[in-house]
């Protein structure tokens, strides 16, 4: 890195001139919501897909049997389980399934950062999913754990980024902690944003990656608000790179719009809680 550019100038020109390949979603994962944003999808068409990859359909029946899924009868085949759980929440749990070793890195500074990232975002999608049926937007349920699992996919993309430039050596062994924390707070919306248009995501999510930080939010956007609240109940505790324990969620815009009691909050995060104990123990 030269005196010349600054960091974020660095990164830019990489992103301007494509010179970088760093994927952060499974193929197969992807191609499954882009089939789901069709209106006359056949579930036939989600089970071949998972299928066809033996390495996503054995994660996805590993998901489906999970403790998230304690009290159904075991599932031994794709169809099955798309039978049992629905075509979105299947789609949905090979997302999941496939987007942990997306977290990680041979540089250890990097993969301890993409770790934090990891427990965020997992707590977020599952936060989000049983925050929607606690608020009276139960039909959201599905949206908001996609949501909540993708909606700080810019901070990946951006660690990747960053990871590969120390790699090349343009930016030395490695980058300090202030500067890694100075490029994902100000650039993660924009890029994750950008990511989700270029692959052709769904609007809803790309909405909730670029607002879910934006001080003008859309308030009457109910699958935003509850990324925001759920957000701010992982930051509050501890749980990410912008711990917050002083948050008051009851006292938040996000809460009020969506009219989530304080007992509901403290449930949320007990929740969550709970949620973070299964990915120290490395469930899923």
């Amino acid at each position: 890195m030269t005196k010349k550019q600054s960091i974020v100038e660095i990164i830019n020109a990489h992103l301007s001139s494509n010179t970088l390949d760093v994927p952060v979603f499974h193929a197969v994962a992807l191609k499954l919501q882009q089939v789901l944003a069709k209106p006359d999808f056949k579930l036939e068409e989600i089970s071949q897909l998972i299928v066809a990859d033996p390495g996503v359909a054995s994660h996805v029946l590993r998901v489906a049997n999970s403790v998230f899924y304690s009290g159904l009868s075991k599932v031994t085949t794709i169809k099955d389980a798309a039978i049992r759980l629905g075509a979105r929440e299947v789609s949905n749990i090979a997302m999941l399934a496939t987007q942990q070793d997306f977290y990680r890195s041979s540089n250890m500074q990097f993969n301890s950062v993409m770790q934090t990232l990891w427990k965020h975002a997992f707590c977020c999608a599952i936060g989000t999913k049983w925050l929607a049926g606690k608020t009276g937007y139960g039909a959201l349920s599905q949206e908001g754990f996609l949501a909540g699992l993708l909606h700080d996919i810019g901070k990946l993309f951006l660690l990747k980024v960053l990871d590969e430039l120390c790699k090349s050596g343009e930016l030395g062994v490695s980058v300090s902690p202030a500067l890694v924390n100075e490029v994902l707070s100000s650039m993660h919306e924009e890029q994750g944003y950008t990511l989700m248009k270029k692959w052709n995501m769904p609007e809803i999510y790309c909405d909730v990656v670029r607002d879910h930080h934006k001080e003008g939010w859309k308030q009457a956007n109910p699958l935003l608000a509850l990324v925001r609240l759920v957000d701010q109940g992982c930051n509050k505790l501890g749980i990410g790179m912008c711990p917050n324990p002083s948050l008051v969620l009851f006292a938040t815009t996000e809460a009020q719009v969506l009219g989530a009691k304080e007992i509901i909050l403290a449930e949320l995060e007990i929740v969550i809680e709970d949620t973070l104990k299964m990915v120290a123990q490395g469930g899923k």
